[in-house]
């Protein structure tokens, strides 16, 4: 049985299946445009409510997907990352170059967790 998280006509925020949550990309709203690191300050901040929602924490985060449009924002990537990320309990993370769906996007992160 699924259980869709925000559903709307083309996407779910997530998707749980047993106890599995699969989590869409989020990308910024509010940062949109703005640096590297604020928009991924929002996103992960997002991808905390989408968690909340499924009931979990990013405790419960076993992958992580980063897409930057530009790698060379990697370090502000990071930086806001490292301020995020539970010490000891980082999740399994990949992080890759990838042109995403606007131009004033700079970062997209999906992600696992488990329940």
């Amino acid at each position: 049985m699924l259980e869709r998280i925000n559903p709307d006509a083309r996407w779910s925020d997530a998707v749980v299946v047993g106890n599995l949550i699969f989590v869409a990309g989020h990308t910024a709203e509010k940062t949109r445009g703005q640096s590297v690191r604020e928009q991924t300050e929002e996103v992960l901040q997002l991808l905390d409510e989408t968690l909340a929602q499924a009931g979990v924490t990013k405790r419960n985060l076993a992958m992580v997907q980063i897409y930057l449009a530009d790698m060379s924002n990697f370090d502000q990537m990071n930086e806001a990352w490292d301020s995020w990320v539970i010490p000891g309990e980082a999740p399994a993370r990949a992080t890759v170059e990838s042109r995403l769906a606007y131009p004033d996007l700079g970062v997209e992160i999906t992600a696992v967790a488990a329940r």
